[in-house]
């Protein structure tokens, strides 16, 4: 729970912290929750000139943690202060975040977003605890598909720091993530399964990576035009920390644009590589809406979606998408590995337009489940 309090504290103090910068003369009334070209609901101003927050109270709909539960994620958005004027800079983001689902995962933690323009840099730097109770499943021989339910409890910190490579929209550098797991089976078989080491159950992993990432979206919560391709290779072994040794290289491809003036058209290629052994809790998994998180693992992932958004107002939007990926192994190549798929539909408001911030609810289905989702910004966002 220490975790937990510490969050709590971070955000009193950065609001307390943004009150008193705040002029004095400035008083708030409900105008500032409306925008003044429409008269709607809008939070830009609340966001800019109250250091405020959006308060994303939102539903936990995955089903790998229960299928519901409420997770209070405060979001602090700033534009950034060294931006030039007629060039556009990513604002900066300070969120934290505390939840609990139905089949009692709880956790906690914080995460900031910024960049320094002048320096030609850009950070990520957040942390987070969490008890997790999560299925995984496996193929047995004659028996057919198995679940298998584990407890976690992780610890989890992570950093990068990027450079602009001249003039470019490219970043390159590194990144670091620290995870410490222990790791509890939930079923009743008195001998752990085959996929499952001793080790597995606890462990420390340390891992240091090289990132690239290449950013022309128009903005980075909910684009309507743009190119945005992220990737790393991230390296365990002894000499990081890690009482594992294995690689990862995932890449990650958006494309937006317009067919009209209301019709954004969307399109999305994810692959993820492993290379050696790592717990089979890390395994690269396919990441779709109305998947569950580490129903379909393999030593690799590939992942191709496309989503389609259509303006019906300048504040509502609806949305409609369908995807597939496969997971194949060392065993199972590529062909004949089964093919996942996904469809949905959601509806989008823009709920702060100086920002481009839509928010919305989707609903989607797949090869055997169904999910719905909370949505700030872009869906996309959460599964690079």
């Amino acid at each position: 729970m220490r975790f937990f309090y510490a969050t709590i504290l971070f955000l009193i103090f950065a609001q307390f912290s943004f009150a008193q910068e705040k002029p004095e003369k400035e008083k708030f009334s409900m105008a500032v929750l409306k925008d003044s070209l429409d008269g709607k609901l809008d939070l830009s101003d609340f966001l800019i000139n109250f250091h405020g927050f959006i308060p994303v109270a939102q539903i936990v709909t995955e089903p790998a943690f229960g299928g519901i539960g409420v997770m209070f994620t405060p979001i602090f958005i700033h534009p950034n202060m060294n931006q030039d004027l007629g060039e556009y800079v990513a604002p900066d983001i300070t969120a934290g975040f505390a939840g609990i689902t139905g089949n009692q995962t709880w956790g906690a933690g914080a995460l900031r977003i910024a960049s320094l323009p002048k320096q030609h840099l850009k950070y990520r730097v957040g942390g987070a605890y969490g008890d997790v109770n999560m299925d995984f499943f496996r193929n047995i021989p004659v028996v057919g598909e198995q679940k298998f339910a584990f407890n976690f409890n992780t610890t989890a910190l992570f950093g990068s720091v990027l450079r602009q490579i001249g003039q470019t929209e490219l970043f390159v550098g590194l990144e670091y993530l620290y995870l410490h797991n222990r790791v509890k089976p939930d079923f009743g078989y008195v001998n752990l399964p085959e996929f499952v080491d001793e080790k597995a159950l606890d462990n420390n992993l340390s891992s240091v990576g090289i990132a690239l990432e290449f950013d022309k979206r128009d903005n980075v919560f909910t684009p309507n035009k743009g190119i945005y391709v992220v990737s790393d290779f991230r390296m365990n072994d002894s000499w990081t920390g890690s009482d594992y040794t294995y690689q990862n290289w995932t890449i990650s491809a958006l494309h937006y644009f317009q067919l009209g003036p209301k019709w954004v058209s969307g399109f999305r290629a994810a692959g993820k590589l492993q290379f050696n052994d790592a717990p089979f809790y890390l395994k690269p998994g396919v990441a779709l809406r109305g998947v569950p998180l580490a129903r379909y693992q393999g030593d690799q992932t590939y992942v191709v979606e496309t989503e389609q958004r259509y303006d019906f107002t300048s504040r509502w939007s609806v949305v409609g998408f369908v995807g597939a990926g496969k997971a194949p192994t060392q065993e199972i190549k590529f062909a004949d590995a089964q093919l996942v798929y996904n469809y949905g539909t959601g509806i989008r408001y823009l709920i702060a337009r100086k920002f481009g911030v839509r928010t919305g609810i989707d609903v989607a289905w797949s090869n055997e489940d169904f999910g719905w989702y909370i949505i700030f910004g872009s869906a996309w966002n959460n599964r690079n």
